[in-house]
């Protein structure tokens, strides 16, 4: 077997990163269960509690989400009663996620995950961490800037 093969799947940049990606997620998952939400749900409700209420565009845009996924997505989450959406004032166009009281509620509960998260990952260490996470920006960033060629 050729080891320069382009084609062997330890060849691949994306395939660690997909099989990580599935790995915090299943991290995540007895804390999340918890809560009732998924991974995608707990990602756009952060994004709630910092901003109270967004466009679903830019919504979308931040968690880059296309809309086939997100409104599905927001739609749980409003029978849920974390969020309504509603159409923007100024331009009827918009539309608008905005956090509930219960929604916010939702956050204190949600609180200790981070750290959680840090103490099962300890046996990593921080500056690792710190650069995973720059180099995975510079990646996206690449990417967007490709796409845009």
């Amino acid at each position: 077997m050729d080891k320069d093969d382009p084609l062997l799947l330890e060849n691949q940049l994306c395939f660690p990163l997909y099989a990580c990606s599935r790995e915090i997620v299943k991290v995540y998952r007895p804390w999340l269960d918890e809560l009732g939400i998924t991974y995608t749900q707990y990602i756009t409700l952060m994004v709630l509690w910092e901003e109270q209420q967004i466009s679903v565009k830019d919504l979308g845009a931040r968690l880059r989400l296309d809309s086939g996924t997100l409104t599905p997505l927001l739609k749980k989450l409003e029978a849920k009663g974390y969020l309504h959406r509603q159409r923007s004032v100024s331009d009827e166009r918009v539309v608008l996620a905005c956090i509930t009281e219960a929604g916010n509620a939702l956050k204190a509960r949600a609180q200790d995950i981070p750290l959680a998260l840090k103490r099962y990952l300890q046996s990593f260490p921080q500056e690792k961490s710190r650069e995973l996470y720059r180099l995975l920006y510079e990646l996206i960033g690449v990417l967007d800037a490709s796409a845009k060629k």
